[in-house]
């Protein structure tokens, strides 16, 4: 080893005796003020905006440097290293020092090691220009993430020792160092790029995923450290010096081809199954250095993984051709799908991932299919025809004979149910569920939609029972006022199966309403009650069941016999606001603080003043019952009032008339009602307008509508579903620096450093020339 430093020393030496390292250091400093100032003054110019802009500085560490000043160093440094390594051996090989060096008596692998060793030390001065701005930031960055930034040190210089080996091997291949250097940069983009030719094919797929260097730093600059990831960039650096030594020792020994051949076989096979073996999710170690863990899953996902206990888990992708998903199910986008399950892999490693090609019809779902679809479900043979998979396979360079027939797959499963749309179906000890994919910008489930899946296989969820009967808001049907969106619409995310929840249709001409459900729904009833309905209602009620009932302007009268036994009564009228886009009946209500007591998730709603949508609402009084009764949406005296008589919203200006009856004062439009039997609190919420969770209003991206709906619900089955995976908001969202203190740094980063450096260099290369 001290033969391997004196040559590193000497090394070193060399490459600052050279203008080409001091350049590239002055221009990595430069590169690096430029990134960070810029990315400062671009974030401080939010901050002083503040409103809609701030809410682009969240986790200020993230965005300046793993985001900024890292992704620039990952996006230009293997343009430097090949500037430095070229001549670390093609320089002994061109003039001719190479034989002094064979016939001295240091071995060929101190030479290799020491000219390593070189390199990173010179690497480790790239690190310290980066620290320097990292030392910046944490005086720029109030609770600053520090974890995140050693994690990302390390990184990126695990990347620059495994570039600097490859530019080594590269050097020792050729005596011409321009060569060297337009070999290294090739090998560089082999090792870039590999990871995406031939994806289809599952052994090339395998190999070439661990051979990839691409994205290797990203989960280390987000903060998690995994042994995989630091033994690839390992065993990249013994391959290449491993392959050096085998071609400067071939130079210095004759030996025939198939024994070099050999030598450099046993290091690259050693080499996988080193990497195969440490890429194994039981054998992978990991460790989150992110500020509240933000990269591993929240403790709720934990429990539910423990609850599965080591019985394997199955997730089978059914993916058809004709499905516009089907790109994001292809072959090659597998290891995609591998690094999406990696969160669970590491605390369940017996995951097995299978895939299923099929093509049939993809089912849309509108009001008139959606009929026939739930008539489909045992059926064999297809009921819609299909058209154009000969097509598909040839515009996307596939075999159809890879692909099931419709006739086949439902031999398998029958997928019409799920509108034979890109589905995952997970298996835990005979029992099966669905893990659907949304049509949203997210398109794959995350942690909640994942863990409601993992629930259903091994606990029963709550069940929402909705009562029809009374020509009530339906659960199965499309139209614009009906509840299929929020209940069990398939391919949206916040749908109530999708969020850990099963539905189902009650009537009250079956006998009594069952207890075991976590709440009754009662939505907009058009018809009066009988008196044996209403008294199995009031009985379900007494026996402390859960009960969610919504009314509509002109229902009082149906809906009040109900809402008499809880102490609560809608009002006369219809609640309208001064409007002048929206007619004066669509009102957006705002949330109290007691929605706080329904769901943590409803926070931001309240903070950031967000209402929720009612078209066609009346308010709510509460003379006084057996209940504790707390507002959770209340009008706004200034701009709501209560009308009495007709609402004409189509001709004149809708205006308030104290002499009609009208009255303007803050009333609720959305009560929560609670008590203490039964040794349990009974949960009712009574809802002015049935129309807030309609799926016309969903379908309006009515962002705090589904919110808050899925809110109530969570409440009903006592904060179980959604499953909670929120995580505490990132601290280091302030910056506090001004104008002037950017500009000292631009001053400093940009000017002082930079030509303080570069007097540094002239000194030293002059003085040395001297010498």
């Amino acid at each position: 080893m001290k033969v391997a430093l004196k040559i590193a020393k000497a090394e070193l030496s060399t490459l600052f005796y050279s203008p080409i390292a001091w350049f590239l250091a002055i221009v990595f400093l430069f590169q690096c003020g430029l990134t960070y100032t810029s990315m400062l003054g671009e974030h401080l110019t939010f901050q002083n905006l503040g409103g809609f802009y701030l809410s682009n500085n969240k986790a200020m560490t993230q965005q300046l440097f793993p985001g900024g000043v890292f992704y620039l160093v990952i996006g230009k440094v293997y343009l430097y290293i090949p500037l430095l390594t070229m001549g670390l051996i093609s320089r002994e090989l061109n003039n001719g020092t190479i034989k002094l060096l064979y016939s001295s008596p240091i071995k060929i692998s101190q030479i290799v090691i020491g000219k390593f060793m070189a390199m990173m030390g010179y690497n480790f001065i790239l690190i310290l220009i980066i620290f320097m701005y990292e030392v910046t930031g944490m005086f720029n960055i109030p609770s600053f993430d520090l974890g995140i930034l050693l994690t990302s040190l390390l990184g990126v210089y695990l990347l620059l020792c495994a570039y600097s080996a490859i530019g080594l091997f590269m050097s020792s291949l050729t005596s011409y160092q321009i060569v060297a250097a337009i070999g290294t940069l090739v090998m560089f983009a082999v090792l870039q790029y590999i990871g995406t030719v031939w994806q289809d094919i599952d052994f090339v797929r395998d190999l070439t995923y661990f051979l990839s260097i691409s994205g290797r730093t990203t989960r280390m600059l987000r903060g998690l450290v995994s042994t995989k990831d630091v033994i690839y960039f390992g065993l990249i650096v013994f391959v290449f010096l491993g392959f050096s030594i085998i071609r400067l020792q071939s130079k210095r020994e004759s030996k025939p081809g198939r024994i070099i051949a050999g030598r450099y076989a046993l290091i690259f096979c050693c080499v996988l199954i080193i990497g195969y073996f440490s890429s194994l999710p039981a054998l992978t170690g990991y460790y989150d250095a992110s500020a509240g863990n933000q990269w591993t899953l929240t403790s709720n996902s934990q429990k539910i993984i423990s609850e599965l206990g080591d019985g394997p888990l199955e997730v089978t992708s059914y993916i058809n051709l004709l499905d516009s998903y089907y790109f994001s199910g292809k072959p090659d986008q597998r290891n995609i799908d591998l690094d999406r399950w990696l969160p669970y892999l590491r605390f369940k490693s017996n995951i097995k991932l299978n895939y299923v090609y099929y093509y049939d019809d993809v089912i849309p779902l509108t009001a008139k299919t959606m009929p026939a679809v739930a008539k489909t479900k045992g059926q064999k043979g297809p009921v819609i025809p299909v058209w154009g998979a000969a097509q598909y396979a040839n515009a996307y360079k596939v075999d159809l004979k890879d692909f099931k027939t419709p006739q086949e797959i439902r031999k398998i499963i029958d997928l019409r149910p799920e509108l034979n749309r890109y589905v995952m179906q997970l298996k835990y000890k005979g029992k099966t569920t669905f893990l659907r994919i949304f049509q949203d910008s997210r398109v794959f489930p995350s942690e909640t939609e994942t863990d409601a899946a993992l629930k259903r296989l091994i606990t029963k969820l709550p069940k929402i029972g909705f009562l029809n009967g009374e020509l009530e808001r339906s659960k199965d049907k499309l139209s614009d006022r009906d509840y299929r969106v929020s209940t069990n619409m398939i391919p949206f995310r916040y749908s109530l199966i999708n969020q850990g929840f099963d539905v189902e249709n009650l009537s009250l001409q079956t006998g009594e309403l069952p207890t075991e459900i976590a709440a009754l729904v009662i939505a907009d009833p058009k018809t009066t009650f009988t008196s044996e309905g209403l008294a199995k209602i009031q009985r379900y009620v007494a026996g402390g069941g859960n009960l969610f009932i919504a009314g509509e302007p002109g229902k009082q009268s149906v809906v009040n016999p109900i809402l008499k036994f809880l102490g609560v009564q809608m009002m006369d009228g219809v609640l309208v606001q001064n409007a002048t886009d929206d007619v004066p009946d669509l009102i957006k209500v705002g949330l109290t603080k007691n929605a706080l007591d329904l769901s943590n998730q409803l926070q931001q709603l309240v903070i950031n003043n967000k209402g929720v949508s009612m078209p066609g609402a009346v308010g709510l009084t509460y003379t006084g019952g057996p209940f504790s009764v707390k507002p959770i949406l209340m009008t706004d005296s200034t701009i709501n009032w209560n009308k009495k008589g007709k609402l004409v919203t189509d001709s004149a200006k809708v205006v308030f008339s104290d002499a009609d009856g009208d009255t303007k004062k803050a009333v609720p439009t959305i009560l929560a009602l609670t008590r203490q039997i039964n040794n349990k609190e009974q949960r009712i919420i009574v809802a002015g307008d049935a129309d807030f969770l309609s799926n016309s209003e969903l379908q309006k991206s009515q962002e705090g509508n589904f919110i808050f709906g899925v809110g109530i619900f969570k409440w009903f089955s006592n904060g179980q579903f959604p499953v909670d995976t929120d995580r505490p908001e990132s601290k280091d969202n302030r910056l506090n620096i001004t104008d002037k203190g950017i500009k000292a740094l631009q001053i400093l980063f940009l000017g002082v450093l930079p030509g303080l450096l570069i007097l540094i260099a002239a000194i030293f290369l002059i003085r040395r020339k001297r010498k």
